[in-house]
């Protein structure tokens, strides 16, 4: 599944949604499913603030199911990430003036089993996070 959508904040509930919908094909629970929406709400928050800073560009996002992994990708084209490792340290923002939490790639890294950052300053962010369905389930 993939669908593009212009970078504004009430986009950001909708792309939650469309993920939550896409995914209920693998019957996840609801814990994995409120899991699953606020790390996308956190990823596609991430493009629109730090990407794009507020402005209407495309945001893309991309599903993916293989067996009972879903992996999700966000894609802005905007500013870019300088330094991903100092961006996904806890309580880090380049937007403090803003009074962010600084907690968004550490929210996404707590909910999903994997989280890949690529970014080039000036040519955008892609954000692949990866979760596999009914894990916890099978301990």
């Amino acid at each position: 599944m993939k669908i593009e959508f212009l970078s504004k904040s009430q986009n950001e509930a909708f792309a939650r949604v469309v993920v939550a919908s896409f995914v209920s094909q693998l019957d996840p629970t609801i814990e994995e499913l409120a899991d699953i929406k606020t790390a996308v709400s956190e990823a596609v928050t991430n493009a629109i603030i730090h990407g794009y800073d507020n402005s209407e560009e495309k945001v893309l996002l991309e599903c993916n199911i293989n067996g009972n992994t879903i992996e999700i990708i966000v894609e802005d084209y905007g500013r870019g990430i300088e330094d991903i490792e100092l961006a996904r340290q806890p309580l880090y923002t380049s937007k403090p003036e803003l009074e962010r939490s600084g907690m968004g790639f550490t929210v996404m890294e707590t909910f999903m089993d994997k989280v890949i950052v690529e970014s080039e300053k000036g040519k955008g962010t892609k954000v692949i996070m990866i979760k596999t369905i009914g894990e916890k389930n099978k301990e």
